[in-house]
């Protein structure tokens, strides 16, 4: 894995491949959008997705959690897709994640898809914005935030070209004041980097970080300006 350091309000953070944020100084996990249970919200409207996105991302939380060995997870809202989701967990998953979530301190900060996300699963639930030093982590960006804010809410992607093939990837989207985070689950669509509701929050530009396999590769959207180069992937 080939991890990136982003400067956040005087404060180094790793942004991981796996779209996670890490922040080493205080041995903290940072992950988006989960969107636990979102095929079996789908399923209950009728719209028959195949029933794996609730493991796959649960195997991905739990590799990251391995291998970093966290104090402490913070999940930025919507890590279940509705506000039924963790009743609807199968029970292997449910006993998975009520592990995981025992681990270390877990927090729940509150999306719009889960206004009261998990409390049957353990960890605390925060209904806005939580204040970590010189940090605010919150689910949806607020225009004129103060400098150091993390969040999620909008699945950012971006687009490259690859030998003429055009990928769209991921990303993790970011400028000196914040860091809008990729969504973690399996099952979550994405919203283009350059539409007015991502890049109106970065007026002075931004770079964005699209995530391979096992690194990330950046690309800068400078105000008022469209990338058009070629770079690698994988």
């Amino acid at each position: 894995m080939k991890p990136i350091a982003l400067k956040l309000a005087g404060t180094i953070l790793i942004a991981d491949p796996s779209g996670a944020i890490w922040w080493p100084d205080t041995r903290t996990l940072i992950v988006a959008d989960l969107h636990f249970e979102k095929g079996a919200a789908f399923a209950r409207r009728g719209a028959l997705l195949p029933p794996y996105d609730t493991r796959a991302t649960l195997a991905a939380l739990s590799a990251l959690i391995q291998r970093l060995d966290p104090v402490s997870v913070v999940a930025l809202g919507d890590s279940f897709h509705d506000a039924r989701g963790a009743d609807h967990l199968h029970g292997d998953d449910a006993t998975t994640l009520a592990a995981l979530v025992r681990r270390q301190d877990w927090i729940w900060v509150a999306g719009n898809h889960d206004p009261a996300p998990g409390p049957a699963l353990g960890g605390r639930v925060v209904a806005d914005a939580l204040a970590v030093g010189p940090l605010t982590l919150r689910h949806e960006a607020l225009r004129g935030a103060s400098p150091g804010e993390l969040s999620g809410h909008f699945h950012p992607k971006a687009g490259i070209s690859i030998h003429g093939r055009r990928l769209t990837c991921r990303c993790f989207v970011a400028d000196e004041t914040r860091v809008i985070l990729p969504a973690f689950g399996s099952y979550t669509g994405g919203l283009d980097v350059r539409d007015p509701a991502i890049s109106g929050l970065f007026p002075g530009g931004f770079d964005a970080y699209l995530a391979g396999k096992t690194r990330l590769t950046m690309i800068p959207f400078p105000k008022g300006t469209r990338p058009q180069q070629e770079l690698p992937l994988d």
